[in-house]
């Protein structure tokens, strides 16, 4: 069992303990923050194993398809990072995301310049392919607030 909610904080400060813990569950790291108003709030941003595991099998699977069209590549990559993104893409975990979709376009970059030895492929160039096959960043699942907000 662990402390965790609301009063936990407290309770760990009073007793003179340090922050309250986290978990995992369900791809996320859960910790205890707070709102820009001091109000608590459940923070949940994506489990660094499943993170890295992702992208090491998304490389894998680009050195497979190295000799693939770009057009077949990018489609590819657009299903896998629009996945990525209907899942982890929670309030508070914007960066995560973001920063996934970041670093496959990275690997992306290394695949194509490795498939010649005499082209290269500037950063300014792939970022007009990234800018085309990889969906942008936006929060797919609502505040806790707007979804349970009841008004009366």
């Amino acid at each position: 069992m662990i402390e965790f909610g609301r009063y936990a904080e407290q309770e760990r400060r009073r007793r003179g303990e340090g922050k309250p813990d986290t978990f995992n569950f369900l791809g996320f790291t859960h910790s205890c923050g707070k709102t820009r108003k001091g109000k608590f709030m459940v923070l949940r941003q994506t489990m660094r194993r499943r993170w890295q595991a992702k992208l090491k099998q998304i490389k894998e699977e680009l050195r497979q398809r190295m000799h693939e069209s770009l057009p077949e590549m990018g489609r590819y990559l657009r299903s896998v990072v629009a996945g990525h993104m209907r899942y982890y893409a929670v309030p508070m975990n914007v960066v995560s995301v973001s920063d996934f979709r970041l670093a496959v376009s990275w690997i992306w970059w290394r695949v194509l310049k490795r498939r010649s030895q005499r082209t290269h492929l500037p950063w300014t160039r792939m970022k007009r392919h990234v800018a085309r096959w990889l969906p942008q960043i936006r929060i797919c699942h609502p505040y806790p607030w707007d979804r349970f907000g009841v008004v009366t």
